[in-house]
């Protein structure tokens, strides 16, 4: 007997089995045991899914670190995530990733192949550090991650014209080149001292391997800082005859707190100066004719100058010659003109008991008389061919830039700063400019450079010679250079954009990106027209005042507006605290100075360094320390006579005589500050 079953598309399907009837007793049976085959199939299958998954959990995680296929987390000892980092540029495949000892890696994204891997790292029992790198394998695809910013404060990078204290990020910036710049004239850009290095107060630190070509870009409401490598688009070049291949690759470190975990990466990956400038640049100020006399330099004037520095009773370190006291630029003797007898006027500063330092820069106008030289040696940096010189725009005409990577070139502008120095007896130079910015977009170098600021640091070498008084603007893993670093011109003006709020958090930023010797620029600020509150000629006199007293707290002074042009109380105002700086600021300067060598760890330190865990603490941009015994807190507005200061738990006597033994941290509210007086506290 046969049965006849519907079949497909009108057909019908012809079944060899013998039709058997079943009795109705049997039919619940058979139906439940499917049923119960299928549940146990189904079990089976979730629990060999779940086993696959655990597996693959486990394979996705090295100590504290979980990756997933959009990025990764980071978490502390505690369980709590103190780090975001998100993928931008791909989607991992999973299945690509294994896992061997403390390397996890992965071979292709959903759509490429790549070159990727986490690797932990345990240097210490309280750092735990995650090697990461992406590498494309197909040229001109940028990498990029995004690190969520809200977990902690920020600090680092670069000083900027707007400088705050931690980090503030306002609107958005799809990433840009991450190169030093002149923020005076580019004050959207990072400034002249800059490292890739960010660290944070729930003591994470991330430092960006100097072989990536770096852009930054940030968004305020993904609250996210964009890292990216890339060459399309970018004055960064791969290494010769290699394909622009991008690679990211960094290193994120976690610690106990923000001060160790940031003294683990000064000296992990922080070059440390190798000797102290000399100490009497710590003690006396340094006196410019710059704010003063602006290019209107001459003869007279400098010994004029001088003259009133000794009428007033002032020390002076070395008097610096500024700008224009050479005929054009690019020239290396004085102008006649303007000084008709330079020897004269160096051998009389040199009886009066000055030293005398010029200012100096990289540039040779296509009028100066070394500029056909310079041509036909090749000494320019030179458009991308490498046939022809490079013409570039500086603050003070158009010419070539010398090419710092050529030997010839170093050579040249080595002995023609020998010559002043043997010729005059000059003491030191400022070097002034040395950002990328004065480079063209596409250039080319005698000696190839992937990284453009490694130009900056090429050019700060060559102020090694007369690194006991020299002092530079620029800095790109130039810390070993151990001389002077001055954050760019200040205007005259109290605010952040390059103002006396902005010297605080500047130096602090600086001095977390390894730069300890500090000459946080002129006293009153620079002066220039349309930049400075006042009378326009000179500064407003409390602002001077109140400038002059944060200065006195810093490493080293700098004057060039003298106190004498206002009147005679600022002048014994200004007495006042250039002694106070050389008999309690300068030996404690000096002793942490010498400690540098060693550690790398700041001078001027922020409130957090004594404070780890004190959320206050961390977002204090109007006070600091001098080591950890002397915190300072100075009065930055106009037309106050009081601040509040916050004092952290310890044990405190103020300059006044009053002693603060406390537990806790302590808010003084309104605490009275005279015009001719700063608040400071000594640890006892």
């Amino acid at each position: 007997m046969y049965q006849v079953v519907p079949g497909g598309a009108g057909g019908t399907i012809t079944d060899v089995i013998p039709k058997q009837k079943h009795s109705k007793d049997t039919r619940p049976l058979v139906g439940a045991g499917v049923i119960g085959l299928v549940l146990v199939v189904a079990a089976v299958t979730a629990w060999c899914y779940y086993i696959a998954s655990i597996r693959k959990a486990e394979l996705l995680k090295t100590q504290l670190l979980d990756l997933n296929k959009d990025g990764y987390i980071i978490r502390n000892q505690g369980g709590s995530i103190v780090f975001r980092m998100d993928f931008r540029s791909g989607t991992l495949d999973l299945d690509s990733c294994s896992k061997e000892g403390e390397m996890l890696s992965c071979g292709q994204t959903t759509d490429r192949k790549l070159n990727f891997f986490i690797e932990t790292v345990r240097p210490k029992d309280t750092v735990q550090c995650y090697r990461v790198r992406w590498e494309e394998l197909v040229p001109d695809i940028p990498v990029e991650h995004a690190m969520t910013y809200t977990f902690a404060h920020w600090y680092g990078g670069a000083v900027s014209a707007i400088q705050h204290w931690p980090v503030s990020i306002k609107g958005q910036q799809a990433p840009k080149p991450f190169v030093t710049s002149d923020i005076y004239a580019n004050r959207n850009e990072f400034g002249g001292i800059l490292e890739s290095y960010w660290l944070s107060s729930n003591a994470t630190a991330i430092k960006i391997n100097n072989s990536v070509p770096f852009h930054l870009g940030w968004n305020d409401t993904e609250k996210t800082m964009s890292f990216q490598a890339r060459y399309n688009d970018s004055p960064f070049k791969p290494n010769p005859g290699e394909e622009p291949c991008a690679e990211l690759s960094y290193r994120v470190c976690v610690g106990l707190d923000v001060t160790s975990i940031h003294k683990y990466m000064v000296r992990r990956y922080f070059n440390k100066p190798n000797k102290v400038p000399a100490k009497v640049m710590f003690r006396h100020p340094i006196w410019s004719t710059w704010a003063l006399h602006k290019t209107d330099i001459d003869q007279e004037k400098v010994l004029e100058y001088a003259a009133n520095i000794r009428k007033y009773n002032f020390n002076c370190s070395q008097l610096e010659i500024d700008d224009r006291y050479t005929r054009r630029y690019g020239e290396y003797e004085f102008d006649p003109t303007k000084f008709p007898n330079a020897t004269a006027m160096f051998q009389k500063l040199k009886s009066d008991g000055f030293l005398a330092s010029l200012w100096i820069h990289p540039f040779v106008n296509y009028d100066s008389e070394n500029f056909h030289t310079c041509v036909e040696r090749g000494l320019f940096v030179r458009e991308p061919t490498g046939r022809l010189p490079a013409l570039v725009r500086w603050w003070n005409g158009i010419g070539g830039i010398l090419d710092f990577t050529n030997p010839e070139a170093r050579d040249w502008f080595s002995s023609q700063l020998r010559s002043l120095r043997s010729r005059y007896g000059v003491s030191s130079f400022k070097f002034d400019a040395g950002e990328t910015n004065f480079l063209p977009w596409k250039f080319s170098t005698r000696t190839p450079i992937q990284d453009p600021s490694y130009f900056t640091r090429r050019y700060t070498e060559m102020a090694i010679p007369y690194n006991d008084r020299a002092e530079l603007r620029s800095g790109y893993q130039s810390q070993n250079i151990s001389c002077f670093f001055r954050p760019i011109d200040r205007d005259s003006v109290w605010g952040y954009e390059l103002g006396l709020k902005s010297i605080i958090p500047t130096v602090l930023t600086i001095s977390i990106l390894g730069y300890q010797f500090i000459l946080p620029d002129m006293i009153g600020g620079n002066a220039y027209l349309n930049r400075t509150e006042g009378n326009h000629v000179l500064p407003d006199r409390e602002l001077y005042i109140r400038w002059l007293e944060l200065i006195a707290f810093m490493p080293s002074m700098q004057f060039s507006i003298p106190p004498w042009e206002y009147d005679n109380e600022v002048v014994e105002i200004a007495r006042k605290y250039t002694a106070l700086h050389e008999s309690i600021v300068a030996p404690r300067v000096l002793e942490l100075a010498s400690e540098v060598l060693d550690t790398g760890d700041p001078i001027i330190r922020p409130l957090w360094w004594i404070a780890t865990g004190d959320e206050t603490a961390y977002k204090i941009d109007s006070q600091f320390l001098i080591g950890d015994d002397l915190m300072v807190a100075p009065v930055l507005e106009p037309g106050k006579q009081e601040r509040d200061i916050y004092l952290p738990a310890g044990r405190w006597k103020s300059y006044k005589g009053e002693r603060f033994d406390i537990k806790e941290p302590l808010h003084l509210t309104d605490y009275p500050v005279d015009l001719d007086e700063i608040a400071y506290f000594v640890w006892v």
